[in-house]
């Protein structure tokens, strides 16, 4: 599957890891002989009685269509099952087994600060924050490339004892010991059996084979959601500030389950299976695997189980955008997060011999241009060979580059390897334009000479300067760090957009959360590009997509888990989704930077977390693991498809009407029929209904009902238009109808359904779609 990049990335294995994309790859078909990792889930109530011990019945079982097998994971919490090598032959034979519900293929997946904590409120309201006791309760596990122990983002200093309620370890291994881990960093694993099945041993010259975090990612995610306080930190001198996380007083798992060749379902399904054995209170991961059913895939699989053990699972929505459909991660009970911009940038212009001067941005720290103009050539004129605009490694001829700046297209190629192409050309400096595939969007860069990224506007211009200009002169010079941009937040170009390709009825992306050019902390084992000739060492990163949104809300989420111990994972997500907002302080609405025009719910979901408001929300949307099973049966899952989901037989009630339109979720998408408009039919208008309800979490209050739309030919009506509630965790039920007498020009409705007190807002997303 062809994938473009818009984020930044680090070496060409990385493009997609760095960044949280989401990305599925099989393999192409086999020979027949050879063999796959295949995950065999089991149907634990039909294990015959001669077995004493369920892992028996699995050996059992794999011995009957295979000797020489073995069981790479045996599975607990997430699945009845197990993991092993099999043929496709044998594969098939053993999904003809009695007892077993599926035999699914291995699945590869790939990953998808200082100003932040300011950014969302929560420096200007610490009071309002949970005391450090119930804070430092809550645990965090994050599954990830591992994590960087000698960070001072895992400083823990001040923490008292470890949680009565931890269970978990701090595994041993390459470069890694039990004394690695702390008071705050309270635990670390790695899984790699999945990984070395399907391409052989970790190669340890180039990573360890323990949870330590060699890439990166693992690190900047983990610090990001539950990081200690660390004064005085920056990159090469941009975003210095205070670094800290979401919930400093959180305690921190490290879950390592991706590597150099990616991140494989059955060391994922593992690490979640541990994780709930630990007793995490919220898992985040900053990866994903393509798009399909519910019961196929390994994360919503993971996720479901651990939101029936009442942890609240965050995951990345994926740098698919701006295309329609193109999130990961969509299941229900999974917080799906995309990616919005901070008030925070790093500007470096371009000034050419002509006299025009153009903003770009930029994380270069080095020596600077000389003090003049210098030669200036588009990389595309620079090469004989075609693509030599994307400055590709070798693409580029010395002697029409050496001592000049270059101009190269992004694409294809790591940005900051571009910069690397050019110096090695002799280039002395490169300003590295958009293309319509990335627009306007500018993510920041530490490249290892002195270059700027601008959009694409921008690059047009300067090329038509370098086509018209006989002796083009150009310069770059850099501004350091600026606050205070406006807008601020804008949803970032990359950050996947609904709807919903699995269920439409169900809205995602959920919220966003800072996502671009975010500062967090940082392995000692590779510099700020990743590249391997750059020898740069820095204790704090600024990176951008999914990956770095998704750790804030899971970070978020562990505030409110200490605020309120006994909520569900889903009246957190509700708490978040029902404060968000979706306007700036002027009244003006989010902006999404790929159009430049207003943001909608397929963008930005709810919209952008206010973590302080989602402290005392007023009202939730509440889900149980019942809920969640009837929403199953509504989308006519089979019985060994439920099975998958919610490991025991389970029968949906044939007497029972089950409707998708009716999950308690704190959004609505609705579908109306093109076809039944203006057909001459007896009502002559499309009509759906959704139900929801309604827990008041503050004090006894009566709430109206608002609704707003963006075109007049949809109705929205609400019943009752009233809700009082008299005591504390009271629900209260309404429906909403949904009606259209015709169909408007634009087939896609936007809208918003708010009840109000007069002290709490509690808000709804509404997404109106014709089919």
């Amino acid at each position: 599957m062809e994938i473009k990049i818009r984020v930044f990335i680090f070496s060409a294995l990385r493009i997609l890891v760095l960044l949280g994309l989401c990305h599925v790859s099989f393999a192409a078909k086999k020979n027949v002989l050879e063999k796959s990792t295949y995950i065999v889930h089991m149907a634990k109530s039909e294990m015959p009685a001669s077995f004493e011990d369920h892992t028996h019945w699995y050996d059992s079982s794999l011995k009957s269509v295979s000797d020489s097998a073995e069981m790479l994971y045996t599975y607990t919490n997430v699945i009845h099952g197990f993991s092993t090598r099999l043929t496709a032959k044998e594969a098939e034979e053993l999904e003809n087994r009695p007892g077993i519900l599926s035999v699914m293929e291995e699945v590869k997946y790939e990953l998808h600060t200082t100003r932040t904590p300011s950014f969302l409120g929560l420096d200007q309201n610490a009071a309002m924050l949970p005391e450090s006791d119930s804070a430092s309760e809550v645990i965090v596990g994050v599954l990830d490339t591992g994590v960087w122990p000698e960070s001072k983002s895992f400083d823990d200093t001040g923490f008292g004892p470890i949680p009565n309620s931890w269970k978990g370890e701090c595994e041993t291994g390459t470069n890694f010991t039990a004394s690695n881990c702390n008071k705050k960093l309270i635990g670390a694993r790695y899984f790699a059996r999945g990984y070395e099945a399907t391409l052989g041993p970790v190669d340890e010259s180039r990573e360890s084979r323990s949870a330590r975090d060699d890439d990166g990612h693992g690190t900047h995610t983990a610090s990001t959601a539950a990081g200690s306080v660390v004064p005085g930190a920056s990159l090469f001198g941009y975003a210095v500030g205070t670094a800290r996380g979401m919930a400093t007083r959180a305690r921190v798992a490290a879950y390592k389950v991706c590597w150099i060749g990616g991140c494989f379902s059955s060391d994922i399904l593992a690490a979640m299976d541990k994780a709930i054995d630990d007793n995490v209170n919220v898992l985040s991961l900053s990866l994903g695997g393509g798009m399909s059913d519910y019961y196929r895939d390994s994360v919503a699989i993971g996720a479901f189980a651990a939101m029936e053990k009442g942890i609240l699972v965050s995951c990345s929505a994926g740098n698919g955008g701006p295309s329609s459909y193109s999130l990961s991660n969509v299941a229900p009970w999974i917080n799906t997060v995309g990616a919005g911009t901070l008030d925070r940038d790093f500007p470096a212009y371009v000034s050419l011999g002509n006299g025009k001067n153009y903003s770009g941005v930029s994380l270069y720290q080095g020596n600077s241009l000389p003090a003049k103009l210098l030669p200036f050539v588009y990389a595309g004129n620079a090469s004989n060979v075609t693509g030599g605009n994307l400055c590709m490694t070798g693409t580029l001829i010395p002697e029409m580059v050496s001592g000049k700046i270059v101009l190269c297209d992004r694409g294809v190629n790591p940005r900051v390897q571009k910069g690397s192409v050019v110096k090695a050309a002799g280039g002395v400096g490169m300003i590295l334009t958009n293309t319509a595939a990335n627009g306007e969007e500018l993510v920041a860069d530490a490249h290892l000479l002195p270059a700027t990224g601008v959009g694409q506007i921008t690059g047009d211009a300067l090329k038509d300067y370098l086509f018209t200009d006989h002796n083009p002169m150009a310069t770059i010079f850099f501004e350091g760090t600026k606050l205070g941009i406006e807008p601020s937040p804008v949803v970032a170009a990359f950050s996947s957009r609904g709807p919903n390709s699995i269920t439409p009825e169900v809205l995602k992306p959920d919220m966003i959360a800072p996502g671009v050019n975010i500062l967090a902390g940082w392995t000692g084992a590779v510099g700020p590009t990743g590249l391997a000739e750059d020898d740069r060492r820095v204790g704090f990163n600024i990176v951008s997509g999914t990956s770095m949104s998704c750790p804030h809300v899971s970070g978020l989420a562990a505030l409110l888990k200490a605020a309120h111990p006994d909520w569900s994972p889903a009246a957190i997500r509700s708490a978040l989704m029902t404060t968000a907002y979706t306007a700036y302080k002027n009244g003006k609405m989010l902006q999404d930077v790929a159009t430049g025009k207003p943001s909608t719910p397929f963008d930005h979901g709810a919209g952008h977390v206010d973590p302080i408001s989602a402290l005392n929300p007023g009202l939730v949307y509440d889900l149980t693991v019942e809920d969640y099973i009837d929403f199953l049966c509504a989308l006519h899952y089979s019985a060994p498809q439920i099975s998958a989901l919610v490991r025991r037989n389970l029968t949906c009630d044939s007497s029972k009407t089950y409707s998708v339109n009716n999950l308690n979720y704190p959004s609505f998408a609705v579908s109306l029929m093109g076809s039944t408009i203006g057909s001459g039919s007896s009502t002559g208008s499309s009509v759906v209904k959704h139900t929801r309800t309604l827990t008041n979490t503050g004090s006894p209050g009566t709430y109206k009902v608002s609704v707003s739309t963006t075109n007049g030919s949809v109705k929205i009506s609400v019943e009752p238009e009233m809700l009082t509630f008299s005591r504390t965790n009271e629900k209260k039920s309404y429906t909403v109808t949904f009606s259209a007498s015709s169909m408007p020009s634009n087939t896609n409705v936007f809208g918003r359904i708010e009840w109000s007190n007069g002290k709490y807002f509690v808000g709804s997303p509404v997404a109106i779609s014709w089919t």
